[in-house]
């Protein structure tokens, strides 16, 4: 079992400062490995920072850890804004018998999470228009229980549906630094997850997942926070 409580709680004296020498800088370094490995979220920047000794290059030091592990078994990678080890790509087979296996999304809670993901935010309604088929509750409610879509507010329309948008969960579970992320419109067809014979017309969004309520939105109230059956919209 990881030390997280006596790791994270790693008290170092504010004063010290990094030497010409490097032993500060491999100290450094030492730290923050032990908080990543304790960690059991990403750690951003700043909470790096606010753990190390004042005057600490914490840039510098993510990137000799990052060139220190990129040839093991663990790399130290950024999602999400934030910092993680990962296991190595090329080795990810040697857990598939340790992990428990998943539940698999289905193929219209896939489509769902694709559409919330480049349309967001967006409504119920406008997810069965982009589908062109319904989309039933237990859907979304499927994708809020695995924590890779959040309810935003709710749209400045008749019934005030509410929007959807993705979470940093998201992010972190498909290894991306931000929704922008996402492949465009040549990398689908290259995969082949789009006819390469598609309309000219046709055009994949720039994603955007800002936490800010757009102009159009309004904030979720409490009551009814969790059920958008009252939509009006659709």
């Amino acid at each position: 079992m990881k030390p997280e409580g006596q790791l994270l709680d790693l008290a170092v004296p504010r004063d010290r400062r990094t030497g010409p020498d490097g032993k500060s800088d491999r100290e450094g370094m030492r730290m923050v490995e032990a908080l990543l490995f304790a960690s059991a979220d990403p750690l951003s920047r700043e909470e790096l920072a606010d753990r190390l000794p004042r005057g600490a290059d914490v840039d510098g030091i993510l990137e000799a850890l990052r060139r220190t592990y990129a040839a093991r078994g663990v790399n130290l990678v950024q999602v999400a804004g934030k910092w993680c080890f990962r296991t190595a790509e090329d080795l990810s087979f040697l857990m598939r018998r340790s992990t428990e296996e998943q539940k698999k999304l289905s193929r219209a809670a896939l489509e769902t999470l694709a559409i919330i993901a480049y349309h967001q935010p967006v409504t119920r309604a406008e997810i069965e228009e982009i589908r062109g088929v319904s989309t039933s509750k237990g859907t979304l409610d499927v994708l809020l229980e695995t924590g890779w879509v959040r309810m935003r507010g709710r749209r400045r329309t008749p019934g005030r549906p509410v929007t959807y948008g993705t979470t940093e969960g998201f992010l972190v579970h498909f290894g991306l630094e931000s929704v922008k992320d996402l492949p465009g419109l040549e990398e689908l067809k290259g995969a082949g997850l789009l006819d390469s014979a598609v309309p000219a017309s046709f055009i994949v969004p720039m994603p955007n997942d800002v936490e800010d309520l757009t102009a159009d939105e309004d904030p979720l109230e409490e009551d009814g926070l969790f059920d958008d059956s009252q939509d009006l919209d659709r």
